[in-house]
C-alpha cells in the first residue's frame, strides 16, 4: 500500500496491525522511524487536531514537518494538484493533504511518487476513524461484534466510520433526518464489504443497546451558509444523557471535535464518565505515528 486515501484501502488485518503499532508507539520511548525524512502538510482548511497531531507525530518519529498553507500552494488555482505532487515528490518523503475536494487527494496520490495520506476531504476522514477504532479497542478490548450508532449528518466522518465498521465486523447504525442520509455509493461500498448497516430517521432505533454512540457537528466547515436551515432540520437529533441511557450501560460516547455544545451534543456531555472524546483526540497522534511509520519508512 503506497497511500492512504480511503479507510476502504485497508483490510481488517491491516487495521488491526495499525492499532497494535499505534498502541506500541503510544508508550514513551525514543522513536526514529522517520529519521532523516521530511513530510509536507498541505492544508486547504484550517485545523487544530489534524495539523498539530501530524506535526508532533512526525517530530516524535525523528522527522521534520513542513506546513504549507492555502496561500503558499493554491491547489487547483495557482497550480494544479498533479504539478504540486510531482514537485513535492522531488523534495519530501511523504505528503499529508487536508482538502475540500476528495478528488484533489486522489490526484495528488495519482501523480506523487511518495506516499500521500488523506488528512481529511469532503468524502472521507480515514485518519480520524482509525484513531477512533484504536480508542474503541482500548476501551472495549475488541471491535468485531460491537454496535456503533451514529447520530447526525452523514458527512465525511460518518462515511469513513461506516466503511471501517464494515471492514472490522462492527454493526453500524445511522440516524439522520431526511435529506442527510448516507449517499448511495458509500452505502453500496459498505455492503460490498459485508457490512451490517441500518439507516433510519429514528434516533431511538439507532442507539438502543448500542456499544458506542457517535455524533459530529451538524454544520461542517464550508457549510456556514446552511447553518440556520441545518439547525432546524436536525432538531431532535441532539445526543444527550437521555440518549445515552437508551444504549448499553457501559456505552461509550464519541465525537471527533470540534463540538458545538448545546447543538449536536448536550452541554456538559463531553465531561460524562462515558465520554472518551479527549482520548480520541490524543489517539490521533499515536495512530498517525503508526500510519507514517507504515507508509514512509
Amino acid at each position: 500500500m503506497k497511500d492512504l486515501i480511503s479507510v476502504a484501502d485497508l483490510t481488517s488485518e491491516e487495521i488491526g496491525q495499525l492499532i497494535e503499532d499505534a498502541l506500541v508507539l503510544k508508550k514513551p520511548a525514543r522513536q526514529t522511524h522517520l529519521s532523516g525524512k521530511t513530510i509536507a502538510l498541505i492544508f486547504e482548511k484550517p485545523s487544530l487536531r489534524t495539523r498539530v497531531s501530524f506535526d508532533v507525530a512526525v517530530n516524535q518519529l525523528g522527522g521534520h514537518a513542513i506546513y504549507l498553507s492555502p496561500a503558499e500552494v493554491g491547489l487547483g488555482q495557482r497550480e494544479p494538484a498533479q504539478d504540486v505532487a510531482r514537485v513535492l515528490s522531488r523534495y519530501v518523503d511523504g505528503i499529508v493533504a487536508r482538502t475540500f475536494a476528495h478528488e484533489t487527494v486522489v490526484q495528488l496520490a495519482k501523480h506523487a511518487t511518495v506516499p500521500v495520506i488523506n488528512g481529511l476531504s469532503d468524502l472521507e476522514h480515514p485518519c480520524q476513524i482509525l484513531s477512533d477504532l484504536m480508542t474503541i479497542q482500548e476501551k472495549k478490548g475488541k471491535l468485531a461484534g460491537l454496535t456503533v450508532a451514529y447520530v447526525g449528518d452523514a458527512n465525511n466522518v460518518a462515511n469513513s466510520l461506516m466503511l471501517a465498521c464494515a471492514i472490522v465486523g462492527i454493526e453500524f447504525r445511522i440516524a439522520s433526518p431526511g435529506g442527510y442520509e448516507p449517499g448511495d455509493e458509500v452505502l453500496a461500498a459498505a455492503r460490498r464489504l459485508k457490512g451490517r448497516v441500518t439507516v433510519t430517521g429514528d434516533v431511538a432505533q439507532a442507539v438502543t443497546a448500542a456499544d458506542v454512540i457517535y455524533t459530529d457537528v451538524w454544520t461542517s466547515m464550508g457549510q456556514e451558509q446552511e447553518a440556520a436551515r441545518r439547525l432546524r432540520d436536525f432538531a431532535g437529533y441532539q445526543v444527550s444523557q437521555q440518549t445515552l441511557e437508551l444504549a448499553r450501560k457501559d456505552a461509550l460516547f464519541m465525537h471527533p471535535l470540534p463540538a458545538h455544545h448545546g447543538e449536536e451534543v448536550a452541554a456538559g456531555l463531553l465531561d460524562s464518565p462515558q465520554s472518551v472524546v479527549f482520548d480520541q483526540a490524543e489517539n490521533r497522534l499515536h495512530m498517525q505515528k503508526a500510519i507514517l511509520a507504515k507508509l514512509v519508512t
